[in-house]
C-alpha cells in the first residue's frame, strides 16, 4: 500500500448505496493510501430491507442491526471507516443539526474528493437529498465564520455516483475509474449486502458495462486490460493545467 496523507469521503443514503455504487473507488483509493470514510446517513431499514422483513418475526431495530452488520462488513474488506447518522429512510429528512454534523465531518476529514448520488431520482427522494445535504454541508464547512478558529475544507471534488436508473435520473458519467484490481473485493463486499440478494447480478453487469465503454474511451495506445469500472458525473468544473 502506498503512504499518503489524503483522505476521501462518501456520503452515502443508506447503508448499502456506498457498496454497489463506490465499492470500487473506496477499495482503489484505500489501497493507494488514502483514508477513506463512509456516512450512512440511515440503514435504509423501510425501503430497501425487503428480503428481512419478509423473514417474519421482524422489528426496525432488528432489520438496523442486521444493516449495520452488513455495511460494517463490507467497510471493513474495502478498507474504509464508517459512521451511521440513523436519521431514518422512506421517509428521510435531516434537519439543522444533522446538516452541521455533516459539515463537521468534512472538517475533520479534510477529503481531497467526495461521492455521493446523483441530484435526481424520481424512484428514491432519499438519494438527491442524500446529495443536496453533501453539497450543503461542504459549503458550510468551507466558511471561516462557521466555528471560527477551525480548519475549514478546501474546494473538494464532487462526484455522484451511478444511480439505478440513470436515464431517469439525467444522469451521464464524465469519468470512468477502472477496478478491475479491486473487483474481487468489491464483490466480496457486495456479498456482505444479504438483505439485496437480488442486486449482487446487477452491479456486476453494471461494472461489466461500465469496463467497456472505460475501455473504449482509453484508446488504442494506452490500451489496458479494464474489465470492470465504475462511472461519475462531477459536479464542479475540473481545474487543469493541460488537457491531456
Amino acid at each position: 500500500m502506498t503512504q499518503t496523507d489524503k483522505s476521501a469521503l462518501v456520503v452515502s443514503a443508506h447503508s448499502a448505496d456506498f457498496v454497489w455504487r463506490a465499492g470500487g473507488a473506496i477499495a482503489m483509493h484505500a489501497a493507494q493510501g488514502y483514508v477513506v470514510h463512509v456516512v450512512c446517513l440511515s440503514f435504509g431499514e423501510r425501503g430497501e430491507s425487503a428480503k428481512l422483513w419478509r423473514k417474519g418475526d421482524m422489528t426496525e431495530d432488528k432489520v438496523k442491526a442486521a444493516r449495520r452488520d452488513e455495511a460494517l462488513a463490507a467497510a471493513q474488506i474495502l478498507g474504509a471507516s464508517v459512521e451511521f447518522f440513523d436519521i431514518g429512510d422512506y421517509p428521510m429528512r435531516a434537519d439543522r443539526d444533522i446538516l452541521l454534523r455533516l459539515a463537521d465531518v468534512y472538517r475533520r476529514v479534510q477529503p481531497e474528493f467526495v461521492l455521493s448520488h446523483s441530484l435526481k431520482d424520481p424512484y428514491n427522494y432519499d438519494h438527491p437529498l442524500a446529495m443536496n445535504l453533501a453539497q450543503e454541508a461542504r459549503i458550510i464547512a468551507q466558511a471561516e465564520g462557521y466555528k471560527p478558529g477551525d480548519q475549514i475544507v478546501g474546494a473538494p471534488p464532487v462526484y455522484a455516483f451511478e444511480p439505478h436508473q440513470p436515464e431517469q435520473c439525467d444522469w451521464r458519467p464524465d469519468t470512468f475509474l477502472d477496478i478491475t484490481p479491486v473487483w474481487d473485493k468489491k464483490y466480496a463486499a457486495i456479498q456482505c449486502m444479504a438483505g439485496q440478494e437480488h442486486l449482487w447480478e446487477y452491479y456486476t453487469r453494471v461494472a461489466l458495462q461500465r469496463g467497456v465503454q472505460a475501455k473504449r474511451n482509453v484508446g488504442i495506445t494506452n490500451a489496458r486490460n479494464i474489465i470492470y469500472a465504475e462511472g461519475f458525473q462531477s459536479v464542479f468544473p475540473r481545474v487543469t493545467e493541460h488537457l491531456a
